[in-house]
């Protein structure tokens, strides 16, 4: 009998379709019934090799072995998933399996995943395509009805491999080159390397920022504000004498109704949520990570099967949906939501193209609910804030507009004109559910009765001082938008267009991983939600080649990889281009003349070359390593612990000695290691306040709150009021 090899991505996914599949009978990597047999991948099992797996010479770091071009590229076994690699290629040659069915997300990487298992495998028999959005049981049973043919996707792959292997080309020589001559840790990259220097551009914009002071003139009529506007609609003098002199022409005169305009505005809501825009939000009112976000939202989809697939750059829905919606909404809804939810059922939903809209439509569609019947106990509290927020985004997109009276009136007093603004409210629309934006649009006072030409007193006139202040430096929200939108950095009008059609630099999925990465480098640095450049990520891009510090870079990428994606396009044309290209960037790094400052320079000398040591950190501690890169000295100077100080509770640092090691706090606490030890062992068993602190945190966080008791319990205490 023969059988249908299904490849999902991990292996979460890869059980929820054979659930679906009916495939009950369970083996070392893989679960099976008489026709499926679904196994999974661990992310990549199969990637490009490293240099040193081509040939001898690239072993080793130097400057005369660059650039590293390799003939052909070679596909080599990730050791760490090796495992679960020969059970793939042990399924995918067995004589009784007729075909394979990529299941890996849909998408580039996707694609990217599936066939170099495949190509590695050499599996030679038919390939289909399933290309699902979320993993309800619905969506994977339409998607095996709508099963695809693998060659469809053919140059979707040959466009992944190609961007693939111009990152390696470009990322490792750029890499080497810039280690090997500034003798330091440096890496530089397509997405890594633009990003930094918006972070440093910004840093010089605010070092260079010189405040300037400026006069804006209120004045008070019918207990009301009033401000001064110029010919251009500016409030803001930089001249004191003229600002002094516009307040003194307007005290003690009578002001005159100049007009007054009502207008009827209306404020949309919101678009569907993609990736980074979730991000965003996540980071500005819960302060997550971006990573943290991707890694809570991949749960919600993966595991709980609440939202759909995450990485996505769309913010619409494609038509098909729409039939969809009614169940989503009912069956997503929770706690305060529901009676929301419920009055927005009652009444037909919108079905327009600012909503549902196929050409805007991507791989995925927007990250909405998927109709799963949502027990919001199962959900962790910060699980629970992202969930959230993607449902009252969802929920808002169906209902009304914003809608307020706006009232603007402008007072005259000889040749100047002051004005103030009053705004009712008429309809709060989407606004009565989309409450994480209230802040930011408040209801202001209202306005008193106010006449066309009424001559009016002055009570109060005043002159206002301020400063100009520097651009903001960015958070992680701030840079995410950034990275999205980095057309103001590029000055070529085409290659903006291109950034914007492909959403920017990097991928909604990989942002994350590239600002955690800049982090861990040690090229800048978090301080609260602010981010800071470091000295060695300022130096690093000056000294990297300056077509790789622009985003233009990743925009003629992308509209080559696009036409390779198309068809329209050879991939081997493309990577021979990013060979002479990454020529051109190691010449231009070997020819440099910029010099390079190491900041963990220590006035310590190498016992071995007589070179200063510089003190660096790695996973375990602290050590001195030679600034020679040819020498090889090495000497531990601390081990990281997961110990706390008994004074001021941070991590310990152990010392090494030649007696008794020590432990040492950067508080300055200090302790043998052995008396350490001893005064834990008498101590143990008993609890303190910290460890009960830490405890209920702890169970506050991992266990939901039950809200069904919290509800009755609620109820009964309104009772007894």
């Amino acid at each position: 009998m023969s059988r249908t090899v299904v490849l999902a991505e991990k292996p979460s996914v890869g059980r929820e379709i054979a659930r679906v599949l009916g495939c009950h009978n369970k083996d070392n990597g893989y679960l099976y019934n008489h026709k499926y047999i679904v196994t999974w991948a661990l992310g990549h099992l199969v990637t490009l090799a490293v240099p040193e797996q081509y040939t001898d010479k690239w072993k080793e770091w130097k400057l005369e072995t660059l650039p590293m071009i390799p003939e052909r590229t070679k596909l080599v076994v990730i050791k760490e998933t090796s495992k679960q690699y020969n059970v793939v290629n042990r399924l995918l040659n067995r004589p009784d399996v007729d075909e394979l069915i990529i299941a890996t997300d849909a998408g580039r990487e996707g694609e990217l995943v599936a066939r170099w298992i495949i190509e590695k495998c050499r599996f030679r028999k038919p390939i289909k395509r399933l290309w699902i959005s979320s993993l309800t049981d619905q969506a994977i049973k339409e998607g095996f009805k709508k099963i695809r043919p693998g060659n469809e996707f053919l140059n979707l792959h040959a466009s992944a491999q190609a961007r693939s292997i111009a990152d390696w080309l470009v990322g490792l020589n750029v890499t080497r080159a810039l280690t090997c001559k500034y003798n330091d840790s440096l890496s530089a990259g397509r997405v890594q390397t633009p990003t930094l220097a918006m972070i440093v551009q910004r840093e010089e914009e605010i070092n260079s920022f010189v405040p300037q002071s400026f006069y804006e003139i209120v004045l008070t009529v019918k207990g009301v504000p009033f401000t001064y506007i110029n010919k251009n609609k500016e409030t803001r003098i930089f001249s004191k004498e003229e600002a002094e002199e516009i307040l003194n022409n307007s005290r003690n005169k009578k002001a005159n109704v100049k007009d007054i305009k009502k207008t009827l505005k209306k404020e949309q809501p919101p678009l569907l949520y993609d990736l980074t825009e979730l991000q965003r939000d996540a980071n500005r009112f819960f302060s997550f990570s971006a990573k943290k976000t991707l890694d809570l939202v991949q749960d919600l989809y993966e595991k709980h099967k609440y939202l759909t697939y995450p990485r996505t750059d769309s913010k619409y829905l494609s038509t098909d949906i729409f039939q969809t919606i009614f169940e989503r909404i009912k069956n997503g809804l929770f706690g305060e939501y529901v009676k929301v939810g419920e009055d927005l059922l009652k009444r037909p939903l919108k079905n327009n193209k600012r909503i549902f809209n196929n050409s805007k439509v991507t791989d995925h569609h927007a990250i909405i609910p998927t109709g799963e019947k949502v027990n919001i106990n199962y959900l962790s509290s910060d699980q629970k804030k992202i969930y959230e927020l993607v449902l009252k985004r969802f929920l808002a997109a169906f209902m009304d507009d914003y809608q307020y009276e706006e009232t603007q009136i402008l007072l005259n007093i000889g040749s100047y004109d002051y004005r103030t603004k009053g705004k009712i409210v008429i309809d709060s629309g989407f606004y009565s559910v989309f409450k994480a934006y209230q802040e930011e649009n408040e209801e202001k006072a209202y306005l008193p009765r106010f006449t066309l030409n009424e001559s009016l007193t002055i009570e109060k006139a005043n002159l206002k001082s301020g400063l100009t202040t520097p651009p903001a430096r960015y958070t992680e929200a701030t840079l995410l938008s950034a990275m999205e939108h980095p057309g103001k950095f590029i000055d070529n009008e085409e290659m903006k267009v291109i950034l914007e059609e492909a959403c920017g630099i990097g991928t909604p999925a990989t942002r994350a991983e590239i600002i955690e990465r800049i982090f861990s480098a040690g090229y800048a640095e978090l301080k609260g939600k602010t981010i800071y450049p470091t000295s060695k990520g300022i130096q690093l891009i000056n000294l990297v080649p300056k077509h790789l510090k622009s985003p233009e870079l990743t925009a003629k990428w992308e509209k080559e990889l696009t036409l390779i994606s198309q068809g329209k396009r050879k991939s081997e044309a493309f990577i021979k281009e990013m060979e002479e290209y990454t020529k051109r960037l190691v010449d231009s790094i070997k020819n440099s003349n910029e010099s390079y400052r190491h900041d963990n320079l220590t006035r310590k000398k190498c016992p071995e070359c007589d070179q200063n040591l510089l003190e660096v950190k790695n996973k375990r501690g602290k050590m001195l390593v030679c600034s020679n890169r040819s020498c090889r000295y090495r000497k531990q100077l601390a081990f990281f612990t997961n110990l706390r100080c008994p004074t001021c509770h941070k991590l310990l640092e152990k010392i090494p000695s030649s007696t008794d090691d020590y432990y040492v706090c950067v508080c300055g606490y200090k302790e043998k290691v052995s008396f350490y030890h001893e005064k834990q062992k008498n101590a143990r068993g008993q609890m303190t306040k910290r460890d009960i602190s830490k405890y209920m945190a702890k169970q506050n966080k991992e266990i939901p709150a039950n809200l069904v008791f919290l509800e009755k319990l609620k109820e009964l205490q309104d009772k007894e009021k």
